[in-house]
């Protein structure tokens, strides 16, 4: 409920602090003294339109102030934990400056935000109704979460919510699967094709890495094999080493018993260095065989190697991942083979999902239709007492054609009057004039009490143009909707400012030539003073107290 309200510089206020209770608060004064001041200050607060013209005169800019203590359930939390917003827990501040410019800034618990934010906030708190315009329930946009509330039938739309949500998401599905079966249909001789090429190819793990390794080693090979032949030469063919050593040995042989023992060491070097050159050779030969180069093998390894870089320059990828794009290439044409047959059963799913949907909308149609007729009749009941006797009320429930059902379900709902007999029913905010409509409003909120409560009702002279025991009317419907709600009224009716259990009067005064609105809450014996004057006009009569007084006392009984 709204608990303080401060206002600074707005209109003909210069500073003003007031405090609010629960219950049924009322606001009277003589015309033009500056009620409607109030109620701008506390829309500018809740984030209506802001206007230079609301700064007072003089002034470089004007603020308004609304503090609120709010129960832990309230909705309004979840927004501010949704927006990164300080919350409090049952304290929650408004703050709205506006400058002499027209320009202006919000606060929510002294931190910034948009005004856009500040109005949500401020429609979850605030509900006001008056002669210029009316929100929250006679809004459309609400009509249909009203009546569902009225019912009791949450849990029902929650179940079309969650098919709505199911049937959406099937749709999406058979969309993203023809949009994939599509394409796989417009690339198929693409994909056929190049998964051939690739199974043809087949690539294997580190295979690039083994084919390079073998090319290096065999064009070394070939490298090393001419050197070999030209050592084997050099030590064994004709004229090379081993010849030498073999005609030098067996030359020294012959004569070596003529040298008397002299040559034997350099026979037996030259036997040893004959024996060394045989091993050396045969080493050599050894090492020609392992190194043995074939030009076929490197021109295959090399073809090879070369198709497996092509290939993967051609699917951009590495030689490493040409074996996960084979079989990717597999894997779509599979999909493909088999697309049609997983679509039909997703389209199945698809028909599943809108038949239930449609069922679980067209049954919350009709106990919407069932709980219309409810509301009807309990909006009726309350009319005639609010001199809306000739006015019919009726909750209109029309199913939508399918390309406009949602989430809500498949209906429209909204509130229509006929205020005169035979006239056709229209839009309650259409057809009703200022008064009638403030009425109609208060009808709609006795019988929606628990089903929409805000924290704080505000109704700007629901009573105008009535009197008597229609404005006794009011005035009863009024204090039994603040059992529920915090309700602000401003009144020009006695029988409603009699219900007040705070009554505050709202006066001009001149002080140093300057027009000031002040408001001021009155005691017992004032608000029988000022009941009597509602009563009587400027001249109170002791007749005109004692009906104040008589209305005071029957109010409180």
């Amino acid at each position: 409920m709204l608990t303080a309200l401060a206002i600074s510089n707005i209109v003909l206020i210069d500073q003003l602090s007031l405090e609010f209770r629960p219950g049924l608060s009322v606001l009277t004064g003589e015309t033009g003294a500056g009620k409607s001041i109030l109620l701008d200050s506390l829309g500018l607060v809740t984030g209506e339109r802001a206007d230079s013209g609301l700064v007072r005169a003089g002034s470089t800019g004007g603020a308004v102030t609304a503090e609120f203590d709010i129960p832990e359930s309230h909705p309004v939390h979840a927004v501010l934990a949704d927006q990164g917003l300080a919350d409090e827990g049952h304290g929650l501040r408004l703050r709205r400056q506006i400058g002499a410019d027209g320009r202006s800034r919000a606060f929510v618990n002294d931190q910034p935000v948009g005004v856009g934010l500040l109005a949500r906030i401020g429609g979850l708190l605030v509900e006001i109704h008056g002669q210029q315009g009316q929100l929250g329930l006679l809004n459309p946009a609400n009509h249909r979460a009203l009546l569902d509330s009225f019912g009791g039938l949450q849990p029902q739309a929650a179940e079309v919510r969650d098919a709505w949500q199911t049937w959406r998401d099937a749709q999406a599905a058979v969309a993203a699967a023809r949009e994939q079966l599509s394409k796989a249909r417009a690339d198929e001789d693409y994909l056929r094709h190049a998964a051939d090429e690739l199974t043809s190819l087949d690539p294997r793990p580190g295979e690039e890495e083994e084919l390079a390794e073998s090319r290096t080693a065999m064009m070394h090979g070939e490298q090393i094999a001419g050197e070999l032949t030209e050592a084997l030469s050099a030590l064994a063919g004709d004229g090379g080493a081993e010849a030498g050593l073999r005609v030098a040995l067996r030359r020294l042989e012959r004569v070596a018993e003529k040298a008397g023992g002299r040559l034997d060491p350099v026979i037996d070097a030259l036997g040893r260095g004959f024996t060394e050159i045989e091993e050396a050779g045969r080493a050599l030969e050894a090492v020609g065989r392992d190194l043995e180069f074939d030009p076929r093998v490197l021109e295959r390894a090399e073809e090879r190697l070369f198709a497996l870089r092509a290939a993967a320059r051609k699917h951009g990828c590495t030689v490493e991942e040409l074996p996960a794009v084979r079989d990717a290439l597999v894997g779509q044409i599979e999909a493909l083979e088999t697309g049609e047959q997983g679509l039909a059963a997703m389209e199945q799913a698809l028909h599943l999902a809108e038949t239930d949907y449609a069922a679980r909308a067209e049954a919350l149609g009709d106990a919407r239709a069932a709980a219309a007729a409810r509301l009807d009749a309990a909006v009726m009941v309350e009319l005639p007492p609010l001199k809306l006797e000739r006015a019919t009320f009726r909750t209109a429930v029309a199913r939508l054609p399918r390309e406009r059902w949602a989430s809500h379900g498949a209906d429209e709902v909204q509130f229509e009057v006929a205020t005169n007999p035979g006239s056709a029913a229209g839009p309650l905010s259409k057809i009703a004039s200022g008064g009638e409509l403030s009425r109609f409003a208060l009808a709609l909120k006795v019988v929606l009490a628990e089903a929409d409560s805000p924290t704080t009702l505000i109704f700007d002279e629901i009573d105008q143009g009535v009197g008597g025991a229609v404005a006794a009317a009011v005035g009863e419907r009024l204090a039994r909707l603040s059992d529920g709600a915090q309700v602000l009224v401003v009144t020009h009716s006695p029988q409603v400012a009699a219900r007040g259990g705070v009554h505050l009067r709202v006066g001009k005064t001149v002080e140093g030539g300057v027009t000031l609105t002040r408001v001021e809450a009155l005691a017992s014996d004032e608000r029988r003073e000022e009941i009597a004057r509602m009563l009587s006009g400027a001249s109170i009569t002791d007749e005109a107290r004692a009906a104040a007084t008589r209305l005071l006392e029957g109010a409180e009984g």
